[in-house]
């Protein structure tokens, strides 16, 4: 059994007590007000990526990777402009014209990362947006931060008490299975309570049960995957005992896309 972090586990408790009212009011609000928040999240994120990736020794285009970032957020908040073909288009002709002009190492590698952060960070997170605006979208958007972080408890305590085997010890050493198993009941158990206050049906309830508690924690292995490529712990300090934003939203990239495409195939 592990020790608790006293001091980390206040600060932990402090942090969450602070965000999660905020981001409920948020969410209820909607629209633009949510499609910012989700901005600026998306936005801090891709720029702590960035950080991670000038620490390993590369030099990605930052900026064009922080305007697609902005680009895939607009897209999802506007759909019916329809300006991500061309805008998309646009930026991999600069990027790329762009790079021929610069005296780096790798190149190629360096346009691949600004491509790669600002894509991978800001089409994920923009599924948080283009959920919001589903019917019933106040509800998806929670189930969805509450499985997950129903999970990521579960998994912390469970394997704080009986975590022993080593889930993926290459990337994440302190991920156990015990602490796995224990976010996914946790997950679970949440996704039935709180589907069963939402006015979700049951079926639809277990079913994103599973699915956000199946593919958070590679959600959360992807991004420890980039941080030990370039030999951090967290991506930031911005949250004291949570590490940065991108370490916040890690789970959340993968849980939302799964609750999104559900909601959207299935219950709609």
């Amino acid at each position: 059994m592990a020790k608790l972090d006293q001091s980390q586990f206040r600060s932990r408790v402090l942090v969450a007590a602070l965000l999660i009212p905020t981001i409920i009011v948020i969410t209820w609000i909607g629209g633009i007000v949510f499609a910012l928040v989700v901005g600026v999240t998306a936005l801090l994120a891709t720029w702590e990526f960035f950080r991670l990736m000038e620490k390993g020794g590369f030099r990605p285009l930052w900026p064009m990777g922080l305007v697609l970032t902005f680009l895939l957020i607009l897209n999802a908040f506007l759909p019916h402009l329809r300006l991500l073909p061309l805008a998309l288009s646009a930026w991999l002709i600069i990027t790329t014209t762009w790079q021929l002009f610069r005296r780096t190492p790798y190149p190629v590698v360096d346009w691949a990362l600004t491509l790669a952060g600002g894509f991978y960070i800001g089409w994920l997170i923009s599924h948080f947006i283009s959920l919001r605006l589903l019917p019933q979208g106040y509800t998806w958007v929670m189930l969805t931060f509450l499985i997950t972080w129903a999970g990521d408890s579960g998994a912390y305590f469970a394997g704080l008490k009986w975590g022993k085997r080593p889930f993926w010890p290459r990337l994440s050493p302190k991920k156990t299975w015990e602490g796995t198993i224990g976010g996914w009941l946790a997950g679970m158990l949440a996704a039935i309570i709180l589907g069963t206050i939402g006015g979700v049906a049951l079926p639809h309830s277990l079913a994103l049960g599973v699915i956000v508690a199946t593919i958070t924690p590679f959600g959360d292995l992807a991004i420890s995957m980039v941080k030990r490529q370039v030999g951090v712990k967290d991506s930031g300090s911005l949250f004291p005992g949570h590490g940065g934003m991108l370490d916040r939203v890690d789970s959340l990239l993968f849980a939302v896309v799964g609750v999104y495409y559900y909601v959207i195939n299935v219950v709609l």
